[in-house]
């Protein structure tokens, strides 16, 4: 049984269509929440001008909304920030700071990793469900499989792992009587979700709806149809050569030209612009708020180096901008300006209060701790976010990335590696690319940074990781193969 928490009345909105210039009306905002896998901040060309990749729809929906520059996820791998969206919390308060079942052992043994998202959490499903929105779920969960499935956080009960099983911790849809589309044309399952997702929409236009389209793409492995990858082929024929850097022991690619890579992400901006268009065709899309993002920065580093997140440093896997800083949209009708944009810093935890806002539900402030809404930058308003942004990972990445914990404050941001305490600090708006470590010249900034980061650890129970006696340099003895994630 799920724990009931306090209901705490912070502030209550009229819905976002009142706000419209069409005139007052009743009806709640229906919400579409769209997660890319792995996908960069400088893979959308909204983001990035120069991207080898083609994302039209994606960028449409940044012309209609606000497009947020310091969009962060709560963690450079996958399930800590799904949990994050979920939940409000940072990932070491429900206990998943790395995807699951990561485990890799180096020179520290990692802190314990839950392999669920606790039943005891109220997601942000579950409060807009009792709230009287129906609720959609199709594609990548990774918080849980058997009795932690999505059905079990507030989204339908029917749902399944695609093969009439429920079981899979990962990926879980709708149970369809409809054929599910070939896997040669369709290998990261991303028409099937747009199917399912289409068809929700038509069959809830009536009823105000939350609709979470957590997208499989663009992770490896890679696949695309056949001939979108032939198109990108003969564009990377002027497209510039491999080029590479290094990340400590990892090579990290500097160009973007993969053809299959291109292929998939076309793929899934198409079928955005599938979705974009049912909710066009059903007379919805001033009534109802699209946020778009990823759920980790893209993958340079590591198996196959399909992307370059340049000028970010580094990529998935990494505390470094490359690794979370995200392609964050989010098109509000009537609130956000078409076209327009926002520098103040939010993080993955923010949807949740945000969402209860636009919706005129109550705040749980009790539920989402971290979460601070960004209503007022939506507003246009230049208000702070006023309190730092905290990372907290205690594990190797299967992309090289070492136990570190980072803060955020300001234009400030410290890095601390948990295996010898070595301590980075940058100046995040004069230095994108994090190239220049200020810590032995601005030692009381690290001072003060350090100590908000540690006092952060403590209040939210932070595991943290212990040396490794098995360690005998170079690999453990028991290090563990790479995991799929």
């Amino acid at each position: 049984m799920k724990a009931l928490l306090t209901l705490t009345t912070l502030v209550l909105l009229v819905p976002l269509a009142i706000l419209d210039a069409a005139g007052p009306s009743s009806k709640k905002p229906n919400f579409i929440f769209i997660l890319a896998d792995d996908l960069g901040c400088m893979d959308v060309g909204c983001f990035n001008p120069k991207t080898f990749y083609e994302t039209p729809n994606i960028d449409g929906l940044a012309k209609r909304g606000m497009r947020f520059t310091q969009g962060y996820a709560a963690c450079s791998v996958c399930s800590p920030t799904r949990g994050s969206i979920m939940t409000g919390k940072y990932p070491p308060r429900f206990g998943i700071t790395n995807f699951i079942p990561g485990g890799r052992a180096g020179k520290l043994k990692p802190a314990p990793n839950a392999d669920h998202l606790p039943l005891e959490e109220t997601t942000i499903a579950e409060a807009l469900r009792e709230g009287g929105y129906a609720t959609f779920f199709a594609g990548k969960w990774h918080l849980g499989g058997g009795d932690f499935y999505p059905g079990a956080q507030g989204f339908p009960a029917e749902l399944d792992n695609g093969n009439g099983k429920k079981g899979n911790a990962q990926f879980w849809y709708p149970k369809s009587d409809q054929p599910v589309p070939d896997h040669k044309d369709d290998p990261k399952t991303t028409e099937r979700i747009a199917n399912e997702a289409v068809k929700f929409i038509n069959e809830h236009k009536d009823k105000p709806f939350f609709a979470y389209l957590p997208f499989l793409a663009v992770h490896v492995p890679i696949g695309a149809r056949e001939e979108l990858v032939a198109k990108y082929r003969k564009k990377a024929e002027s497209a510039p050569a491999d080029a590479w850097g290094q990340e400590r022991d990892n090579k990290v690619r500097l160009v973007q030209n993969n053809p299959l890579y291109a292929a998939m992400l076309e793929q899934l901006d198409t079928a955005i612009g599938r979705v974009l268009g049912a909710l066009e065709k059903n007379g919805l899309t001033e009534n109802t708020v699209v946020i778009f993002m990823s759920d980790n920065g893209g993958l340079a580093t590591a198996e196959g180096h399909p992307t370059s997140n340049l000028p970010l440093r580094a990529g998935k896997g990494w505390p470094y901008e490359g690794g979370v800083r995200e392609p964050l949209i989010v098109c509000a009708p009537g609130l956000a300006q078409p076209g327009s944009t926002c520098a103040t810093p939010v993080i993955s935890t923010d949807f949740y209060p945000t969402l209860l806002q636009l919706a005129g539900l109550e705040l749980r402030p009790q539920q989402h701790l971290d979460g601070v809404s960004f209503v007022p930058q939506l507003k246009g308003e230049t208000a702070p976010r006023g309190k730092p942004l905290f990372w907290h990972y205690p594990h190797y990445a299967n992309q090289g990335g070492a136990p570190n914990g980072v803060i955020r404050d300001g234009d400030w941001k410290l890095i601390e590696w948990y295996e010898d305490g070595t301590l980075e600090l940058y100046n995040i708006p004069q230095d994108i690319g994090e190239k220049t470590n200020l810590a032995t010249v601005e030692p009381e900034k690290v001072r003060e940074l350090h100590a908000k980061l540690v006092a952060w650890r403590k209040e939210v129970g932070a595991l943290m990781p212990t040396p490794n006696p098995d360690f005998k340099g170079g690999q453990p003895q028991n290090a563990r193969k790479k995991q799929a994630k």
